[in-house]
């Protein structure tokens, strides 16, 4: 199914509708209280709870995309929608991910020697089930983009049947997770978002605690992420490397088992996804599964709009509205 996506006549390219929201729009869009969340290893995750005066017979579950964080732009225009629409929402900030408020630069680490990754569902999980003990009354709702998207779809392919969740929605998930490395390895400016992803990664992995379960110069060295899953995600979290990494957490392995409602968006012109993955996405997807993609959007950009300073961000819209009429029919 085609959406009626029609980009910015400025931003017409790839890249520029993945680029413009990170740089144009504003980090703080709505007032979070902030939790720290004891998990049963002994580690903590940091949830952003948007609240309301209002009661709200729904609530939305938000997850972020590789190093981003609640305060990611995407996310933070997302709350907003919600927001609006006097709903309250709950942001998961991944392990390592959580931004100090006052210093937006600065990311807060977490206790444990272990990060997050694509297909770490362990957290996501225990915070579904966490919210949904203590709001009975609501109905859960949760959103992914990118790697947030990945561990959500992968999820609900862990739980068939599951009744904690009334549907998802996701926005510009990779799917193929070596396909997906690869493609960022054969350009230049795959490259560079590369490098921009992992000089953060390499900043925070490489701590006292850590050290002696990765390959520490491996690491360093990396330049793909094939490289630094390799060296340092695949052993710190259980794989064998990369290869065992990506096999058994791609969510294109999962989404035959899911029977939850699920908005699955994409761009074909994601430069973060062969567009060749896509029809094999949707070919192994379960009926569950609502897949559509525009020709054009980049990787969670999907903007549109008749001047720089009048954007709408159509899939952001699109996601909100698209839960609320899910939630309403389970």
């Amino acid at each position: 199914m085609t959406t009626d996506f029609a980009p910015a006549w400025f931003l017409r390219g790839p890249h520029l509708q993945t680029l413009w929201g990170r740089l144009a729009r504003p980090r703080k869009l709505v007032t979070f209280r902030r939790e720290a969340l004891e998990t049963p290893d002994g580690d903590e995750l940091l949830l952003d709870h948007v609240e309301s005066l209002q009661p709200s017979p729904l609530h939305f579950i938000l997850l972020h995309g590789l190093e981003g964080s609640s305060y990611s732009v995407y996310m933070q225009g997302i709350l907003a929608v919600i927001a609006r629409h006097g709903y309250t929402a709950t942001a998961l900030n991944f392990r390592s991910c959580a931004r100090d408020p006052e210093d937006m630069s600065r990311m807060i680490p977490n206790r444990r020697p272990r990060f997050y990754h694509s297909g770490e569902t362990g957290d996501f999980d225990f915070v579904v089930r966490t919210l949904a003990a203590r709001m009975p009354e609501r109905r859960l709702v949760a959103f992914g983009a990118s790697l947030g998207g990945n561990v959500l779809l992968k999820w609900l392919g862990e739980h068939p049947g599951q009744t904690l969740l009334a549907a998802g929605a996701t926005l510009s998930v990779p799917y193929d997770l070596a396909a997906g490395s690869g493609i960022l390895e054969q350009s230049r400016a795959g490259r560079l978002y590369t490098a921009s992803f992992l000089a953060t990664l390499k900043k925070k992995i490489v701590r006292p605690d850590i050290v002696p379960l990765i390959d520490v110069p491996a690491t360093l060295r990396s330049r793909s992420f094939r490289e630094f899953d390799d060296a340092a995600t695949g052993p710190l979290h259980g794989f064998t490397g990369a290869k065992d990494y990506y096999a058994r957490s791609s969510s294109i392995g999962f989404l035959d088992r899911i029977t939850t409602p699920v908005l699955a968006l994409n761009a074909e012109d994601d430069p973060f996804l062969p567009t060749a993955v896509l029809p094999r996405a949707k070919a192994a997807a379960s009926a569950a599964v609502d897949f559509r993609t525009t020709p054009f959007g980049g990787h969670v950009g999907f903007v549109s709009g008749d001047a720089p300073w009048r954007c709408e961000y159509w899939a952001e819209e699109l996601v909100v509205q698209w839960l609320m009429a899910k939630a309403e029919t389970r």
